[in-house]
């Protein structure tokens, strides 16, 4: 005869009790770590902020020298290190992501900062549009218009640009494993920086990330291959946004 084995209220009690200890810890624990990344954020907003005020500051008149254009290699190093440090969005058990978090789109009457990096749809020299990554310098509420600086053209031609003309970059990265819906899903059109350059191109998702340091895997369209689409290439989160036009040039 088997005897049936049952917890003790003794022993119901103090299991309760550790595991409520255990779950006091974990909030204090998240809620340290909450407070760190509100820290680092501030340092990186104050860090920003000393960027901004020193760029304007060697603002230079017709009559001054043009500014050093940035080696590309510097540039190219400094645009990855944007990507990998993009803060990851870490919400609350049932915590919606913001917008710009990911995939997730501006509100329709946001506003981007001095100093946020846009893609901006510009003429290029050839009377042609292309979309680049660019900086914000202003923006006239009056006129509802952004003046943008090419981010690989520092100190040359200043772009003024409608709100149509500019989709703000994510502020931060979506966790896959907690959040995809705030990610793009594949096949969907997209516009992606195209690697080692600073101009977006138009392209399919083609495997989005299933880890939170991953990039998506983009396919751009290329007429140059057959079926119309390069293979396979990593663009980071960062440098990914959503495609306002639907039909395939």
């Amino acid at each position: 005869m088997q005897t049936e084995n049952k917890t003790s209220p003794y022993y119901r009690t103090k299991l309760r009790g550790l595991y409520t200890t255990a779950k006091a810890d974990a909030e204090a624990e998240c809620s340290i770590l909450r407070h760190a990344l509100d820290k680092i954020a501030e340092i990186k907003s104050l860090l920003e902020e000393r960027r901004i005020a020193a760029k304007m500051a060697g603002v230079y008149s017709d009559s001054d020298p043009p500014r050093k254009t940035m080696r590309r290699g510097v540039l190219m190093t400094l645009l990855q290190q944007s990507a990998m440090t993009l803060p990851l969005w870490i919400g609350k058990p049932g915590e919606s992501p913001p917008p710009l978090c990911g995939a997730t789109p501006a509100s329709s009457d946001y506003v981007a900062k001095q100093g946020d990096k846009v893609a901006a749809r510009v003429k290029s020299v050839e009377g042609d549009e292309q979309w680049i990554l660019a900086e914000v310098v202003s923006y006239n509420h009056s006129t509802n218009k952004y003046e943008v600086d090419d981010i690989d053209e520092e100190g040359k031609e200043r772009h003024t640009l409608s709100r149509r003309r500019i989709i703000p970059l994510p502020q931060w990265k979506a966790n896959p494993e907690t959040d995809p819906e705030a990610l793009f899903s594949k096949d969907q059109l997209v516009l992606a920086l195209y690697p080692q350059t600073t101009c977006f191109y138009r392209a399919l998702i083609h495997t989005p990330p299933h880890r939170p340091q991953d990039d998506y895997s983009v396919l751009f369209e290329d007429t140059s291959y057959p079926d119309g689409y390069s293979p396979p290439l990593n663009v980071a989160q960062r440098y990914v946004v959503a495609c306002k036009e639907n039909k395939k040039k």
